[in-house]
């Protein structure tokens, strides 16, 4: 198993446009293509125009299938279209839960 952390940068008082916008037309097209949304977060101290999500995949072939899918469809093109505007920036990282994990990792030990 993989998890995707995907952290945006809206643009400043932007933020609960740009969630606002996510939930009504973006979120169920992302979450047919992707399947198991991990959670969608804010912050409260640092980047506070920073919105994270975090997607669970079981290895980097189901991750690459899934977004590909998702990119080709139109409705998901257009939704991005609406969505680029409020964003910054985007970073995204791959992480794989150790072995003690509570997400059930099977990472190596050190």
């Amino acid at each position: 198993m993989i998890l995707d952390e995907r952290t945006y940068s809206i643009e400043p008082a932007h933020v609960g446009t740009y969630l606002d916008l996510y939930v009504d037309e973006g979120m169920a097209i992302q979450v047919g293509h992707l399947g198991t949304l991990v959670g969608w977060f804010t912050q409260d101290i640092g980047a506070v125009n920073d919105v994270v999500h975090i997607w669970q995949y079981d290895d980097l072939a189901d991750r690459q299938r899934r977004r590909a899918a998702m990119e080709a469809d139109p409705a998901w093109q257009a939704f991005r279209a609406k969505a680029a505007p409020l964003v910054q920036a985007m970073r995204s990282r791959i992480l794989k839960p150790t072995w003690f994990s509570p997400l059930g990792g099977t990472g190596l030990r050190p």
